[in-house]
């Protein structure tokens, strides 16, 4: 079909459906100037702003402050959901396109989204596929309920008919926008040059799917806003750009109909419509499918069900274990969330977890029986909350041996929001992890090893959170001792106050730390706004961690204040 869409090519109304694809191609990602999808290339030289991030400085937090707004291409989490609600097509086609870079955590961060040529070739790969599979015939009338009425001989007026009224439901939900003048003429255009060739009436319809597929309205988030009345150089996203940014936001997904039309009656153009809407999405299951995929990126879960173990070490432990063990984060997470407190510190001092009796056998739990995951309450002298969960604790781990360092180092990283700088060449070509055979216990190898002057001034803020956590092997159950000697698991970190003696009490240490609410609250905006957080975000920032604060860090209320920051509901009017 790609070539039946080339074949078009020389049409001037075919820009943004081939356009798309050599656009991409070309890795040119440049400013949408128009609703229509003409492309200009970025403008030379650096930023006018006076941050990295292109956003400025605002004086003072008493007026709003003008945002960049990224070019935001939909993340192969949003695809997937995107194509699936559009098409009804659950096959998850995204997972075929190349990996994220990782940028800001999340693999949404705006900045970073580069387009190498496999891309755009994989781009069309999975349009081509995804548009067979929505014209088979027993899904054709689910996508054109007019061609029920076409029969085996229809005229080509009543075709084309029928195909404009497609055209304009379908590449309107595409686009999540009303279509500008001469759009749906366009793709009707494509559709009629295609079936004069003697490709037949699915095929045809499917190269209208596929050229939808394949705009940079479908592939990305473009923002051009309106201005706000009285503010120079403010502009506020347009009714339609905002449910976008909301359904992308708390659904990973596409508008459904009650935004569209919230958008069309303008309640998403004030604060307090942008809340309420906010608010009814947080009550729908969707928005816990998004959470899923936040805790899936900021917790080190993702991979378990492929981590792989020495079975003689670990004859416990397998994929199957490993893909219960992320299930029982989910299901914790969601459960804290969306069902009772929603505290934060509920996700870190809880005294339950959830597992069904295969997760049970494997911890060791009594009681359990069935596959589906129950509460179950937790020995509160080995384990509590989710830093004590055998998932979050293996997926640290990068080998058979427990490993201080990298334990540490995600905690402090990602639940403190401490800056960790990477060694550099010279060092790092000098480092090297101790031999896990030497001493009798891994605190005992660690400290000889952190002993080495260009080692220990890292080390020593480094070790002591992973050292208290050495009572969980690689793959998270409890052990008393190592090599036949009891393991010392007390630590001391001027950042979590007091000293602990174990898990449990770095736990309570971590949850009592003000630190681990920032840092939450800024993982959150992260996420939320599809980059990396800069200078120029002080006042969203503390505005966002304000109202979570005010909340009793309920992690629900924070999903809304992220609604209600400057961040989302204002764009800057300079060009990215």
């Amino acid at each position: 079909m790609r070539s039946q869409i080339r074949s078009a090519s020389a049409q001037p109304w075919q820009l943004g459906t081939l356009s798309a694809y050599l656009w991409l191609a070309s890795g040119c990602i440049g400013q949408v100037d128009g609703v229509g999808g003409t492309t200009t290339p970025p403008t030379s030289g650096p930023p006018t702003s006076q941050t990295p991030s292109g956003n400025v400085v605002p004086a003072n937090c008493d007026k709003a402050a003008p945002y960049r707004a990224p070019l935001r291409r939909l993340t192969t989490f949003e695809y997937n959901n995107t194509v699936r609600d559009l098409l009804g097509d659950a096959t998850s086609p995204g997972n075929a396109l190349p990996g994220e870079e990782e940028g800001n955590g999340f693999g949404n961060d705006a900045d970073r989204q580069s387009v190498a040529s496999l891309l755009a070739e994989q781009y069309g790969i999975i349009a081509e596929s995804i548009a067979v599979r929505a014209t088979v015939p027993m899904k054709l009338q689910a996508l054109v309920p007019c061609a029920a009425k076409l029969g085996g001989a229809a005229s080509t007026a009543a075709e084309t008919v029928c195909v404009e009224d497609f055209v304009k439901t379908f590449a309107t939900r595409g686009y999540r926008r009303p279509l500008a003048p001469g759009e749906a003429a366009q793709l009707v255009a494509l559709f009629t040059t295609v079936r004069k060739s003697g490709i037949d009436f699915p095929g045809s319809i499917a190269t209208v799917v596929e050229a939808v597929l394949l705009s940079p309205d479908f592939l990305y988030r473009p923002e051009f806003g309106v201005a706000v009345s009285g503010q120079q150089g403010l502009k506020r996203p347009t009714g339609y750009e905002m449910a976008t940014r909301l359904s992308y936001l708390l659904w990973g997904t596409l508008p459904d109909s009650g935004l569209t039309e919230a958008a069309a009656a303008g309640d998403l153009d004030t604060p307090q419509g942008v809340r309420a809407a906010a608010t009814r999405m947080l009550d729908d299951v969707r928005s816990q499918v998004t959470g899923a995929f936040f805790f899936d990126n900021w917790l080190p879960i993702a991979r378990l069900s492929a981590l792989a173990r020495d079975p003689e070490l670990y004859p416990t432990f397998s994929p199957k274990v490993g893909a219960l063990l992320r299930q029982e984060t989910q299901t914790f997470v969601k459960h804290v969330v969306f069902d009772t407190s929603g505290s934060l510190d509920e996700i870190f001092t809880a005294p339950y977890t959830f597992a069904n009796a295969d997760l049970a056998k494997f911890y060791g739990f009594s009681g359990v029986s069935g596959d589906d995951f129950r509460k179950v309450p937790l020995d509160t002298n080995q384990r509590l909350g989710i830093l004590t969960q055998a998932g979050v604790l293996a997926g640290s781990v990068k080998s058979n041996h427990t490993n201080p360092v990298t334990r540490s180092v995600f905690v402090l990283r990602k639940i403190l929001c401490q800056d960790l700088p990477l060694p550099n060449a010279s060092l790092a070509a000098f480092i090297k992890p101790p031999d896990p055979y030497e001493g009798a216990t891994t605190r005992e190898r660690f400290a000889a090893h952190s002993k080495n002057a260009v080692c220990a001034g890292c080390h020593v803020a480094m070790d002591p959170i992973g050292l208290a956590q050495e009572n969980f092997d690689a793959v998270g159950l409890w052990r008393d001792k190592e090599n036949d000697v009891v393991i010392d698991a007390k630590g001391e970190l001027q950042l979590l106050g007091a000293p602990y003696n174990g898990p449990v009490e770095l736990a309570k240490r971590v949850a009592a730390t003000a630190e681990v609410k920032t840092c939450f609250a800024q993982q959150w905006m992260t996420f939320a706004y599809g980059r990396t957080l800069a200078d120029a975000d002080k006042c969203t920032v503390d505005a966002v961690q304000g109202a979570f604060a005010k909340a009793g860090h309920n992690v629900k209320a924070l999903l809304l204040a992220l609604t209600q920051s400057d961040a989302f509901l204002y764009l800057s009017d300079e060009k990215e």
